[in-house]
């Protein structure tokens, strides 16, 4: 009868266990696998050529980025940093500038492929918000 209660109690345990952290989702990455592996291409306008970095997020970010660490540390503590904008947004029509950037890859497993650019208020602020991933003469500097 005692193994009979003592069952219960060790799979509560377990259970606990496994739920902590579940709010964190880089403890759903293994470590030493990394969060994500992008590459970042931008340009200034229509006819420049384009910049390019790498950009590995892990345990230490790598890559050849400007200033990775940084870059990583900013989308780690975005929620879906790469979601795709709702079809049915209402955007200001604002020009925010020529630039405009691709970033592919793939992210807390999930594939990446997003276009950016700053020729309305929806897509300026998608722009920012990835502050600085996007960085350089090319970037913008995130508001703050």
């Amino acid at each position: 009868m005692g193994v009979l209660l003592l069952l219960p109690v060790l799979v509560l345990a377990a259970c606990g266990a496994a739920d902590q952290g579940s709010g964190d989702d880089d403890a759903l990455v293994p470590p030493g696998d990394p969060v994500g592996e992008l590459v970042v291409e931008q340009r200034a306008d229509e006819g420049a050529g384009p910049q390019r970095w790498t950009l590995v997020c892990g345990d230490q970010a790598t890559g050849d980025h400007p200033d990775a660490q940084t870059a990583c540390d900013h989308l780690i503590g975005l929620d879906q940093p790469f979601a795709a904008l709702p079809e049915d947004r209402m955007c200001t029509q604002q020009f925010g500038g020529p630039q405009t950037a691709t970033v592919t890859g793939v992210w807390r497993g999930e594939p990446v492929d997003l276009s950016l650019a700053r020729s309305d208020g929806c897509l300026i602020e998608q722009w920012d918000r990835l502050g600085p991933l996007l960085p350089g003469p090319v970037g913008v500097d995130p508001p703050g």
